[in-house]
């Protein structure tokens, strides 16, 4: 499958864990099949428009965060703003408010 597929898929996973769900609560709620869901989220199925549709609504965030920040370098240069943005919304509320205030805290270190 393509990187696409599996940067959204993965991103699915992440807001799904976010929100406390199983793959079968997720499935449940947009409408699809927990096998289906689970291989989105492992990039081995290429979900269509409308499943996206339906996934991001019940994780509850619009369809455009799945995509963010797709398709603008090359393999071999390294985004480091999208891998900090993909860690850090793989992580939970509490987690990302923590990591940003130890990076103000560098910063302040750094800025003495």
């Amino acid at each position: 499958m393509s990187q696409i597929s599996k940067v959204v898929g993965h991103r699915i996973r992440n807001y799904r864990l976010q929100m406390g769900l199983s793959q079968e609560e997720l499935a449940e709620k947009a409408g699809c099949h927990p096998t289906y869901v689970s291989q989105i989220e492992r990039g081995e199925k290429n979900a269509t428009i409308e499943s996206i549709e339906k996934l991001s609504t019940a994780l509850c965030i619009p369809m455009s965060k799945l995509f963010e920040f797709l398709g603008g370098s090359r393999e071999d240069d390294r985004d480091y703003p999208f891998l900090c943005h993909e860690l850090v919304s793989s992580l939970k509320r509490e987690e990302q408010k923590e990591l940003y205030e130890i990076i103000q805290m560098i910063q302040r270190y750094k800025n003495r």
